[in-house]
C-alpha cells in the first residue's frame, strides 16, 4: 500500500507542477495583454486566467497533491508507531471456584 501512496504522491507533484506551470503563463500573457498560447482559452484570445479550465485544474491538483501529503505523512507515522492492544479481558463461563 505504501508503494501506492508514492506512486501517488509523484504522480500528482508532476501534474500540479504542470498545470500551474501552464496558469502561470497564461498568468504572464494576460498580465502583457497576449493572446492565449498553452490553449487554456477556447476562443485564443486574450481572457482571464482565473476564469480558464487551466485555473480549476490546478486547484484540483493542488488540492488532491495536498491529501496525498498527508496520506504520505499518515503512511509514515502508522508505519514508525506499532499499534499496542488492550489485553483481552477473560470470558466469563459463569462456573465459580
Amino acid at each position: 500500500m505504501r508503494k501506492i501512496i508514492k506512486i501517488q504522491f509523484f504522480i500528482l507533484l508532476v501534474g500540479s507542477i504542470f498545470a500551474w506551470s501552464n496558469f502561470t503563463i497564461e498568468l504572464f500573457d494576460w498580465l502583457n495583454n497576449k493572446a492565449c498560447t498553452t490553449g487554456c482559452s477556447a476562443t485564443g484570445e486574450v481572457v482571464n486566467p482565473f476564469l480558464t479550465p487551466c485555473f480549476y485544474g490546478a486547484l484540483f491538483f493542488a488540492l488532491a497533491f495536498i491529501l496525498s501529503i498527508l496520506l504520505f505523512i499518515g503512511s509514515r507515522e502508522k508505519k514508525a508507531k506499532p499499534e499496542i492492544q488492550a489485553p483481552k479481558p477473560e470470558q466469563n463461563t459463569g462456573q465459580t471456584n
